[in-house]
């Protein structure tokens, strides 16, 4: 049986600690530089800044902050203060698992129209969330010569309080925006932004709920101090990815409008009594020239209230019926069209 507070163990642990935070930064920096062109669009001012963005900023180059500064602790070949720089990781990386978990839930909010009954105590759940995240210290940390800096002591029940908070709040806004997705109170609540999250953005919260339910598990097994914070990173990465993925999707969303992600309407006849309409093809048929019937498709058509002056121009509304016309044509005759075609 393994003896997991041996200091053989102990080393073990630090050094696959230590190679799964510089995978993680590699990880997340990937993330970061793909998605630096969504942040332009708002610095250089090509797209509206508005106040729920805050947290999306936020949320990113806090968790790069925290990342840079586990980098520096795992790497220090000189004495430092190892307590003050885990401080300033702990700090950083909490606020990002908070800023996730309002990213999410603000989706959430907008899923729902922002019906008080959903927004207010989901503003509870942010208070009590951050209170526990901006707690104290939760963590011992010393340089030892040789080593660098190494993880001494962990109050593991309020991390655990911390993560099962964190993993009961991104289950219950799961849940909401799952149930609003599947049980819309009326076929009109069934928006583009309600098809958009339930066809690729659902997943997002599933994964966030999965990270930081990773996280508990190591945190209640309480093996010693190292594997005890190993899920912290990751449940945090995890959860910041897909919580700025969603901002970033409903955001191209608004931006680019139902063109794109609105259905297509069905090509059809389009009529009008008079101006410039857009619509579908119309068609036109003209017997100026005596080998055969004209057929002109126009995607823009400007019909005039009046009846044409040219009395050989033949017009139809939807149903095949002539509107007006010099010329007597008959559609049935389905024999002649299929000569001429």
């Amino acid at each position: 049986m393994v003896n997991w507070s041996s200091p053989g163990e102990l080393a073990k642990d630090g050094e696959a600690f230590s190679r799964l935070m510089h995978a993680l930064l590699g990880l997340y920096v990937w993330e970061f530089a793909t998605s630096l062109d969504f942040d332009w669009e708002y610095i250089s001012g090509k797209k509206k800044f508005r106040w729920p963005m805050i947290f999306y900023f936020a949320n990113r180059y806090f968790l790069l902050f925290a990342l840079i500064g586990i980098a520096v602790a795992l790497n220090v070949d000189s004495v430092v203060n190892c307590q003050a720089l885990y401080t300033y990781d702990q700090v950083f990386g909490n606020a990002a698992v908070g800023l996730a978990s309002i990213n999410l839930s603000l989706r959430t909010m907008a899923v729902w129209s922002q019906a008080w009954y959903i927004v207010v105590p989901l503003v509870l759940v942010i208070l009590g969330h951050w209170s526990l995240l901006l707690h104290g210290i939760l963590l011992k940390a010393e340089y030892v010569t040789g080593t660098g800096c190494v993880i001494t002591k962990t109050n593991n029940t309020l991390l655990a309080a911390t993560f099962i908070y964190s993993m009961a709040f991104d289950f219950t806004v799961m849940i909401l925006t799952a149930w609003k997705l599947a049980f819309p109170t009326s076929r009109k609540d069934q928006s583009r932004i309600v098809q958009l999250i339930f066809g690729d953005g659902l997943i997002f919260f599933i994964i966030a709920f999965l990270a930081n339910l990773l996280a508990t598990i190591f945190m209640l097994l309480d093996l010693n101090a190292v594997m005890s914070i190993i899920g912290n990173v990751p449940a945090a990465i995890a959860s910041t990815i897909v919580a700025c993925r969603v901002v970033r999707r409903l955001s191209n969303y608004t931006s680019q409008g139902a063109q794109t992600f609105g259905s297509t309407l069905a090509s059809t006849l389009a009529f009008s009594h008079g101006g410039r309409t857009r619509g579908g093809p119309s068609v036109s048929m003209q017997d100026k020239e005596p080998k055969g019937v004209h057929v002109q498709m126009e995607t823009f058509a400007a019909v005039p209230d009046s009846t044409p002056s040219d009395h050989s121009f033949v017009q139809y509304d939807v149903t095949g019926k002539i509107v007006g016309s010099g010329v007597a044509f008959d559609l049935e005759a389905g024999d002649e069209l299929k000569r001429e075609f």
